[in-house]
């Protein structure tokens, strides 16, 4: 019976860390590599969890063997290889209080061949992130975390003309120049979490959601910045419906976008408030999303409008009803979709419609295929496509945005795209990414020249001319994950841009290696 005991004892770890889990109300950190395993465990078919709105609260998602929090059998035989390889740096657990505090960087260095002559200080791209994460939980309902992160960067000529062109690093914040090329900008999320009731989650905060279950979403995606939010979200005790609702403020940034208000040398800038709710409902094999996005016109001619009372409607379908597709708000609404073939597979969609008159719309269709052959060997193909006009209005600032950046897919509108990528695994330490992305677009640079094809352009025109563009991101990388409570590892990679019909500095080959911790996404696949 001996020889039984330590595996005895570490189900009995295994089974006491899931009923802990149970008590934790922050969210999950939105990263690919940590939804990689909420994925693989959300495709079984007896699976009661609902993927469809992201981050997931730790209580309502099914943690087995999910990174960060998976128990770790590698053997550490000192302090300082057990905090650098095994834990958190930082960790305190008195009765129901746990807290712990981590380190948050991106130290790269790499140098792009393909960027050509229009800079002078092109020999190395550099990027010297540094910040913490925060996690804590007061008891069983109340939990709360934070992440800051500052930065300098000199990052390959396409990121850094997109950066010029909209005041921001894509999903990181608003930038300062300083030198030729160097960008110095940071950004930081964090929210309080109760659940007075295992049915019940209430969030105060500033942070990034996304909907769907694929790589892109159509619907809303954490394609931005952060933005202040307050949600509120409820399970049904039999885990068949899932309701969420969320309220936040979103802004458009750039001096253009300064509102004439008050003596301070940095006035506001132009906001508007959001409202997005989904319902879920899982139906067998079958998980299935309602959408409704709001953006209400806050600022008018004359300065911030009278309060609309509607804007704290919690009744999904309520404010397309009331506003239409043609007002002076702006609507999407949009349906998300799962269904599990395997345990180890599932397909996806969604649909977003922006005008319904004008048929204009957005739609996915992709699949997820986990343990091919071996485990931990994982495949997405996804096709994402926009009509043109897609997530525009008349009032430029009004579209389907926040600071300067898309809220659905970062390519933005009056597109087609295709998406391939593939992890392979080796004993969870090593890992392996490939990515194909193809993209055709109406002609201009991040699709600023052609009217249906910006996404931050008015919507005047029905007719469409110009040309098509192509665009091919290729990448692959390999990976020593050194930690998984914050998914610190080291990488290797290279990525390649292409597009056809360019010009100089919109193509890049690049070269990578980089250190640091994986927390939040990032999208340089634009």
């Amino acid at each position: 019976m001996l020889h039984r005991c330590p595996r005895l004892f570490s189900a009995l770890g295994a089974a006491v860390s899931a009923l802990l889990a149970v008590a934790q109300q922050n969210d999950i950190p939105l990263n690919r590599d940590i939804y990689y395993d909420i994925d693989r465990n959300g495709a079984e078919k007896s699976s009661t969890m609902h993927t469809g709105m992201r981050p997931i609260i730790q209580s309502r998602a099914d943690l087995k063997n999910v990174m960060g929090f998976r128990p770790d059998s590698s053997r550490q035989y000192y302090w300082i290889t057990e905090k650098l390889f095994k834990e958190h740096l930082i960790k305190v657990k008195d009765g129901g209080f746990k807290l712990t505090i981590d380190p948050a960087f991106q130290f790269e260095l790499g140098h792009d061949y393909r960027e050509g002559s229009d800079y002078s200080d092109n020999a190395f791209m550099q990027h010297n992130g540094r910040g913490f994460h925060i996690a804590a939980d007061l008891g069983p309902t109340v939990s709360f975390q934070s992440s800051f992160y500052e930065n300098q960067a000199v990052l390959p000529g396409y990121l850094f003309q997109y950066s010029q062109v909209y005041g921001v690093v894509p999903g990181q914040g608003r930038i300062k120049s300083f030198n030729q090329r160097g960008l110095d900008f940071a950004w930081a999320t964090g929210n309080v979490s109760w659940s007075p009731r295992p049915w019940i989650n209430a969030q105060l905060g500033q942070g990034r959601h996304f909907v769907g279950n694929g790589y892109r979403s159509v619907l809303l995606s954490d394609n931005t910045t952060p933005y202040p939010y307050v949600k509120f979200s409820t399970l049904t005790n039999n885990k068949r419906f899932q309701y969420t609702a969320i309220f936040a403020k979103l802004q458009l940034v750039g001096e253009a976008n300064r509102l004439p208000t008050g003596e301070a040398g940095e006035s506001l800038f132009y906001w508007k408030r959001a409202t997005f709710l989904h319902l879920s409902a899982n139906i067998g094999r079958l998980q299935l999303g309602l959408f409704e996005g709001t953006m209400w016109k806050n600022i008018g001619a004359n300065g911030v409008l009278a309060f609309n009372a509607m804007q704290l409607n919690p009744v999904i379908g309520l404010n397309t009803v009331v506003n239409g597709f043609n007002g002076a708000n702006t609507q999407l609404l949009g349906l998300d979709a799962k269904y599990k073939i395997t345990d180890k597979a599932f397909a996806y969609g969604q649909f977003a419609l922006t005008d319904p008159d004008r048929n204009r719309y957005a739609w996915q269709l992709g699949m997820q295929w986990f343990d091919i052959i071996r485990r931990d060997l994982h495949l997405l193909a996804e096709f994402n496509e926009a009509t043109p006009f897609a997530y525009t209005k008349p009032n430029a600032r009004m579209s389907w945005t926040h600071d300067n950046q898309p809220l659905a897919s970062p390519i933005g509108t009056g597109y087609t795209e295709l998406v391939v990528r593939a992890d392979y695994g080796i004993k969870q330490r090593f890992w392996f990414q490939g990515e194909l992305s193809l993209v055709k677009h109406l002609y201009g640079y991040a699709m600023v020249e052609v009217p249906g094809g910006d996404i931050f352009g008015p919507d005047k025109q029905t007719s469409i001319t110009g040309e098509e563009r192509q665009r091919l991101f290729a990448g692959v990388n390999a990976s020593w994950r050194m930690n998984q409570m914050t998914n610190m590892q080291i990488t290797l990679g290279y990525s390649t841009r292409d597009v056809d019909p360019g010009t100089i500095g919109r193509d890049s080959g690049y070269l990578y290696i980089v250190w640091h911790t994986g927390l939040f996404n990032r999208y340089y696949d634009i």
